[in-house]
């Protein structure tokens, strides 16, 4: 006659994500008090048996009262867990205290020490284990110990029979073999769930770590393409002025075919400051200069004009379908991860590549088809990450890396796979309320613009 039921929450971890270790304390919680529902079925069918099953006089008031202060316990913490879930490793630790004390108080109105479910103290020291800090773990054991010492010296035994000698007709070896039974079957069922959440936990953390790093790498490079963008300014600059000396130079002016060449590398210097600018306008360089209140179908329509003449390609398919248009908040960011992913089918796919607009509820969402080799299943696992690309040269990977993490810090997602008839899908979402003038609680394109 015992009280199985361990403690009424989940152990509470030094992390940095907190939420996460949350998650994972309600799950243990829910679990846990599930063992204890099957401690107080498990008492009640013990004492029916033992007593009208076997005949022998327990304080019935007594054991009851207790019972009733074991589903009390439950049915409150119960309500700690609802109401407040981040759990301590104190109250982690009180809670065992009680479930000891309450088994120490059933076991000592019921044949102290001799009870055969005197092992059930095992099932509270490993549930201490899993769940507590070493040193609440250890103390837990010489409670434990001390419990069972004094069981010793105060318990009355039961009046069973001398039957040691009748094996499997033994009540004692009975006893003995349904609290084993109970110890190996609550503890493999219920350690390996609390295990699996745990897992759980700690890969969300990795995910959680990986993401920082991540996100430490993009503001890394961003603060290399400032610097550069500084340099080129210069060079550029310089170009510009030369270009345009020979322009009006009448070598240049009475061959045509040099003058062609000539504005050729005007219009390309043009586009290389042009894309310096871009970069230093997302680094903050110009506030309030990169951000521009447009709408969707205007910003996309722009968007794809520009790169469409920018761009040596021999067919360019784009369908809008974001019919009801709204206001927007565009910037050079947004910008240059839609022309990346752009960029990257036309890699693929130089002959052909399409763009398609739509709608999807309250999100934006913008698919590029191209008719290339498509993905390799390996990159399709690890689709985002850096230098993770089949182009073979250094630093391939970036663009879509760069793309999943502006995907990520406004809400959105990137999501690709291989056509059926060849080549890949790339499909990037992000929230319409990301891109929304006027909410500055939403994850919008200034905090994106302070962090890549």
């Amino acid at each position: 006659m015992t009280a199985l039921g361990p403690t009424s929450a989940a152990r509470s971890f030094d992390s940095p994500a907190e939420g996460v270790s949350d998650a994972t304390g309600r799950k243990n919680l829910r679990l846990l008090i599930q063992l204890r529902w099957v401690a107080v079925l498990g008492q009640i069918v013990t004492i029916a048996t033992v007593t009208w099953g076997l005949g022998i006089a327990l304080p019935l008031d007594v054991m009851a009262a207790v019972l009733a202060g074991l589903i009390g316990f439950n049915v409150l913490s119960m309500l700690r867990a609802r109401l407040y879930p981040e759990i301590s490793n104190i109250e982690l630790f009180i809670a065992l205290l009680v479930d000891v004390a309450i088994l120490t108080v059933q076991l000592c109105l019921s044949g102290g020490a001799t009870n055969p479910f005197v092992f059930l103290y095992l099932l509270q020291v490993s549930l201490a284990a899993v769940l507590l800090r070493p040193w609440t773990t250890w103390l837990m054991v010489g409670i434990s110990i001390v419990c069972l010492t004094g069981l010793a010296w105060v318990g009355t035994p039961l009046p069973l029979p001398p039957d040691h000698d009748f094996g499997l007709r033994s009540y004692y070896l009975q006893g003995m073999l349904l609290c084993f039974a109970l110890n190996g079957g609550l503890l493999a069922f219920f350690i390996t769930r609390i295990n699996a959440n745990l897992r759980a936990r700690d890969a969300h953390l990795a995910d959680l770590r990986q993401r920082a790093a991540e996100e430490d790498h993009v503001v890394r490079m961003g603060l290399l393409a400032s610097g550069a963008a500084h340099e080129l300014g210069t060079p550029l600059a310089t170009l510009a002025v030369i270009l345009g000396d020979w322009h009006r130079m009448p070598g240049f002016r009475e061959d045509p075919e040099m003058l062609q060449e000539v504005e050729e590398m005007q219009t390309q210097v043009a586009r290389c400051k042009a894309i310096v600018s871009g970069i230093l306008l997302s680094a903050g360089e110009a506030r309030g200069e990169s951000l521009e209140t447009t709408t969707v179908r205007t910003f996309l329509d722009a968007l794809t004009h520009e790169w469409r003449t920018t761009r040596i390609i021999d067919r360019f398919e784009y369908d809008n379908r974001f019919i009801d248009d709204q206001p927007m908040i565009a910037d050079a960011t947004l910008k240059q991860t839609i022309c990346n992913i752009l960029d990257n089918a036309l890699e693929a796919s130089p002959a052909w590549v399409a763009m398609e607009v739509t709608r999807q509820d309250d999100s934006l969402a913008i698919t590029v088809f191209d008719r290339g080799p498509g993905f390799a299943p390996p990159m399709l696992a690890q689709l985002g990450k850096p230098y993770q690309s089949s182009k073979g040269r250094p630093g391939g990977g970036l663009g879509l890396f760069l793309v999943v993490n502006v995907a990520r810090m406004l809400g959105g997602s990137l999501r690709a796979h291989n056509r059926p008839q060849g080549g890949a899908v790339v499909t990037f979402s992000l929230p319409l309320i990301a891109v929304t003038p006027g909410d500055p609680s939403a994850p919008g394109l200034d905090a994106t613009r302070s962090s890549a």
